[in-house]
């Protein structure tokens, strides 16, 4: 995959140009991505059944920042490193079938969009994808992610609205099923929330 590098400039213009900010009800804790869809709203919205505990809290996938030089274990990215939502983390759903995944196309635009239900001040969003041959067959680990994120939006401690949507390229030379493990650091405390999507290039 190319690595991708941005000027911090380019990716102020990004947010800038690219942030489309929505409006909407919320209390609890915390946040998660419906664009594209995470595992934790897949089994919020019932799609994925049996899913334990995070079908009642998909915005609770918290765990230490700092990824990917620290920050939850191999195996543990999906959940955050938080047990209570360890199937997050299966290569596959609790019935035993395929994640659902959404369809995307490399090199093309994408809107990603996240859901909070408390507005922590923020450092930045990043995104990574899988490399080209990963390992389906097990928990998600940083040997199966190129760990440049192909995305990064800085947020310079501002805390964000309800609803966030920013615009990014998906990286080219991807076919098949990937895994996007979008990153949502918090600026004044330890920890970031993480959510896995499966997507089909």
């Amino acid at each position: 995959m190319r690595r991708r590098t941005k000027s911090y400039a380019a990716v102020v213009g990004l947010v800038t140009a690219g942030a489309v900010v929505l409006s909407s009800g919320g209390a609890g804790s915390h946040g998660y991505t419906d664009l594209p869809v995470s595992r934790q709203k897949l089994c919020q919205n019932g799609s994925v059944t049996n899913c334990g505990d995070i079908q009642w809290e998909p915005q609770s996938v918290e765990g230490p920042k700092g990824f990917p030089g620290s920050g939850p274990a191999d195996g543990r990215l999906c959940s955050g490193n938080n047990t209570r939502f360890a199937q997050l983390d299966s290569p596959k759903t609790p019935s035993g079938g395929a994640w659902p995944a959404t369809r995307v196309s490399g090199g093309q635009g994408y809107t990603f969009r996240w859901q909070f239900t408390a507005l922590h001040a923020t450092t930045d969003f990043k995104y990574y994808v899988t490399r080209p041959g990963w390992n389906q067959n097990h928990s998600l680990a940083r040997s199966d992610l190129n760990l440049t994120p192909f995305l990064t939006v800085p947020y310079n401690g501002q805390r964000p609205p309800s609803t966030l949507s920013h615009s990014g390229t998906l990286p080219s030379g991807l076919s098949g099923r990937h895994v996007i493990l979008a990153v949502w650091a918090i600026a004044d405390t330890g920890n970031a929330f993480y959510a896995c999507s499966d997507v089909t290039f």
